[in-house]
């Protein structure tokens, strides 16, 4: 039975058991910052669970794409190194939204693995909460599972909560025993005493009946509900009577191509380690790139990074040093495309920028090898037994060599890690990383306004038709409370049963207005939408008094509006032009839609050339001017895929869409306010291209009043540069050239008499040349501009002296220069550039270094300049050592 089967099947049972076959969701969670990535099959109902979110169905059984790397659940590491963990794997999971229990759930996973796969009931086991009764009852009444078999563990194994408050619930575990063959060496070999290969857990059943309050005191739910999850990969590993997952049809396809690649066999032990983490790595690469994730330095970005580079550091392991891992990306399609069409339809962009990234990578390597290198040097000559732990996560962080690497090149070179200063550095980031919580308060703030506001209908919207209506008011905020009114000065939110306000989302910012009664003026400052369809005004009381139950004229600020209309539908033009100026690999990465602007992030692997720019801009600008009709309209999702409109990465749609068609040149699944005519948006000009990630880019545009207003102000600058060189406008490029031709004579004319002049200013320092124990030193105050021109004249002295030691100062302001010269002659006498001007400089406050024969420094004294010269006298008698 393959894995590919095994997921049909449990698909198809639960399809049969009235469960709606839901498609996995993105590895991108949909407006959630709490998650790095989907980790589990949950994640895509979590508003369901949270009351957030209505679905259609009360019953859903889905195959989801899991990814555990970074973040809390954080299997990295141990991938390759164990039979069971991955980076990216599958979690097979049914739900009831309040629909049934526990009796069912226990019901039907017994079924499934008894009757279906046909697992021997005799090998099965179940694990329960402490507590948890009814639980045991029915493991015994439905399983006929014996006392002695269904095991009670406490809340660290077997109680299971969505945070630190909200849903929670005990849960129960379904257990194979593989048999003596695989007990561990534990005097006590058993269910909930060890934790070895015998005992493998195959599904987790989560019963999620109480809701946990701040001061953690559990109430029943009213319609309790259901989560569990099976991964795919352990399933099928039981299923096939193979040890490890990796000896699965789903991962050993990959470890083959490894072999065929490196000439090497694979052994299922140590020695196959390499092998493992490249065909895992393989995975995860392939469906995050799909699913919109780009390799960079921060966020999921910086984790697809890692998990890339560690693939690449075995692949090395093994002989490989060229770019390999976009090779196995249609393997992964092979396997895995029948399920996940996104695998294949992607295919070569996912294989394009895993290829940059890997060659990206081996430039990274190869400075990183030079940087060990200087680092195990410096270490050497300050003579330290040890890597610091600085020094170890700079590599680790930057060039991507992991711990256990650089302690190999340590050990090679007599030396040790500091690994403790490692750690400490390490923690430092994860501190950073913690600190950066505003997404995750923004998320806070949504649930607590949802909670406050629960049991209140959601918002009607009619935006799309107006920019003013009639509402009454349903409910007034003031600090997260709930308030029966506000008054001037206040700034309080307001939720209406209707507004013609546009609510933060899709990348198109709230709108702005007011809300007007007799008596009454609150300027609106922003508007968002929660996840359950309430719209929020955020704003501030100007006149009089607002109230629940009052009724108010809401009214859009219109300008603001059609500016921001303007933007949004020159978004989808842009898209549409990119694609076919570009190709059909660029996808839209990000939005954001305002008034006086417009940004957006598309897939692509290099700067756009001026020819480019000008390509996309003149396809957008005809579409404007044929002044295209704009409609939008609703349909079923499955009807929006076969007309062929763009959805978004990572993009979460109902089962009805609103499609927004733009002649026959867009059409794109959208929520936000567009112009009726393409006409309308005026002019499009692309004011800036810039990279954003690897393979990712970014335009900002302006469209309308915004354009021409940065049409008038380019037009100033050109008059106001004309007036200046006395050119008419057209002639001005041409006149700059020649100014800048004529300054460059110049300017070598210059060159030539400041030559002459230090020479000049140089026979008169070769008066000041001290002798000290026989040796020439100048040390001495000069005039010059900058650093280079301070090494230029201490380069001109040391030759002219033959032999000596010079030292030169300058003042620059606030500042000070410093450049010591020693002739190599004098090196053996114990007077190495380095310490003579970091000496020196500590006189002005200041310090440098550099090579025995030449250093340079600074200093914040000018004051002290004369001062720390003379001191430079001293220094070099002090450490002239004798001739031999």
């Amino acid at each position: 039975m393959s894995g590919n089967e095994v997921r049909q099947m449990f698909l198809n049972y639960f399809a049969s058991k009235g469960h709606t076959v839901v498609p996995s969701s993105s590895l991108v969670p949909h407006n959630d910052p709490t998650l790095l990535f989907t980790n589990a099959g949950m994640n895509q109902f979590k508003n369901v669970f949270l009351g957030l979110d209505q679905r259609p169905y009360r019953r859903a059984v889905t195959a989801q794409k899991c990814v555990r790397a970074g973040g809390k659940h954080n299997d990295l590491e141990t991938v390759g190194r164990t039979a069971r963990h991955h980076t990216f794997f599958e979690m097979l999971g049914n739900f009831s939204f309040g629909e049934y229990f526990k009796q069912e759930a226990i019901t039907y996973a017994w079924e499934f693995l008894t009757e279906i796969v046909k697992l021997p009931k005799e090998k099965l086991w179940a694990t329960v909460y402490l507590d948890d009764d009814e639980a045991f009852d029915l493991w015994q009444k439905i399983a006929g599972l014996p006392p002695e078999r269904i095991i009670r563990l406490g809340e660290k194994d077997n109680f299971w909560s969505m945070g630190e408050t909200g849903p929670c619930g005990p849960c129960s575990e379904i257990i194979i025993d593989r048999g003596e063959a695989y007990r561990c060496a534990a005097p006590q070999c058993a269910l909930g005493v060890c934790d070895c290969d015998r005992w493998l857990e195959l599904w987790n059943l989560v019963f999620m009946q109480y809701n946990r309050d701040d001061n953690g005191v559990l109430t029943p739910l009213p319609r309790p509900s259901i989560d569990t999850g099976m991964g795919l990969e352990r399933i099928t590993s039981v299923l096939q009577e193979v040890n490890s997952n990796y000896d699965t049809d789903l991962l050993r396809r990959l470890i083959s191509f490894v072999e065929e690649m490196t000439g090497q066999v694979y052994y299922s032990d140590r020695r196959g380690f390499p092998f493992r983490v490249i065909a895992d790595h393989s995975r995860s690469c392939s469906f995050l790139i799909s699913d919109g994730v780009l390799p960079s330095n921060e966020g999921r970005g910086y984790v697809l990074r890692r998990i890339l580079r560690r693939a690449v550091r075995f692949g090395k392991a093994l002989g490989l040093n060229e770019p390999f891992l976009y090779r196995m990306v249609p393997v992964v399609g092979e396997l895995m495309g029948e399920a996940y069409p996104e695998l294949l339809e992607k295919q070569e962009y996912v294989q394009k920028v895993m290829r940059m990234e890997e060659e990206r990578f081996h430039e990274t390597l190869h400075d990183g090898i030079r940087v060990v290198g200087d680092i195990i040097k410096k270490v050497k000559e300050e003579k330290r037994p040890e890597i610091s732990g600085a020094e170890a996560f700079l590599l680790y962080d930057t060039f991507g060599f992991p711990l256990d690497l650089t302690e190999d090149i340590a050990e090679e070179n007599g030396l040790r890690v500091d690994r403790i200063g490692f750690e400490q550095a390490m923690e430092a980031q994860r501190e950073r990383a913690r600190s950066a919580r505003k997404e995750q308060q923004a998320w806070e703030q949504t649930i607590n306004l949802t909670a406050v506001l629960e049991g209140l209908p959601a918002t009607t919207f009619k935006g799309w038709e107006t920019t003013q209506a009639e509402a009454q008011v349903l409910a007034l905020i003031i600090d997260g409370r709930r308030v029966p009114e506000a008054s001037v000065g206040e700034e309080v939110i307001v939720l209406l049963n209707q507004t013609p306000y546009y609510g933060d989302s899709g990348g198109q910012v709230g709108d702005q207005g007011s809300l007007l009664a007799d008596g009454l003026r609150l300027r609106v400052e922003d508007t968002s939408r929660l996840p359950d369809g309430k719209f929020l005004h955020r704003g501030l009381v100007e006149l009089g008094m607002i109230k629940e139950g009052d009724t108010v004229f809401a009214q859009v600020d219109e300008g603001r509006r059609r500016s921001i209309a303007r933007n949004h539908s020159a978004t989808h033009l842009l898209h549409r032009a990119l694609k076919e100026v570009l190709g059909g690999h660029v996808n839209q990465a990000g939005s954001l839609v305002e008034p006086g602007r417009l940004r957006f992030d598309f897939s692509h692997f290099s700067a756009l050339s001026p020819e480019e720019i000008k390509a996309v801009e003149e396809k957008v600008n005809q579409q404007i001017w044929q002044d295209l009709p704009v409609e939008a309209f609703e349909s079923s999702l499955e009807e929006a895929r076969e007309m062929g409109a763009t959805a978004l990465f990572g993009e979460k749609y109902g089962e009805r869409v609103r499609i927004v068609r733009m002649g026959d040149y867009s059409l794109e699944l959208c929520g936000g306010t567009h112009v009726l005519h393409t006409g309308t948006i005026g002019l499009f000009k692309i004011i800036s291209e810039a990279a954003v990630g690897a393979g990712l880019r970014r335009i900002e545009a302006v469209t309308g009043a915004g354009a021409y207003q940065y049409f008038n102000e380019r037009l100033d600058v050109l008059q106001n540069a004309a007036a200046v060189i006395k050119a008419p406008p057209v002639e001005v490029a041409r006149r700059v050239e020649a100014l800048q031709q004529a300054l460059r004579e110049r300017e070598k004319e210059i060159g030539v008499l400041q030559g002459r002049l230090a020479h000049y200013e140089v026979e008169q320092l070769l008066e000041r040349v001290q002798e000290v124990q026989k040796i020439k030193v100048l040390a001495t105050a000069v005039g010059s501009g900058d650093a280079e021109s301070l090494r230029e004249m201490a380069d001109l002295i040391r030759d002219k002296l033959g032999s000596g030691v010079v030292i030169l100062g300058s003042a620059w302001g606030e500042r000070v220069g410093f450049v010591a010269m020693v002739t190599k002659d004098l090196l053996g006498r114990g007077l190495p550039a380095g310490k003579i001007v970091k000496e020196v400089a500590s006189i002005t406050g200041g310090g440098g270094g550099g090579r025995p024969d030449m250093a340079q420094a600074g200093g914040k004294d000018p004051s002290r300049l004369n001062e720390a010269l003379e001191h430079g006298i001293k220094v070099v008698k002090q450490m002239i050592k004798p001739l031999n």
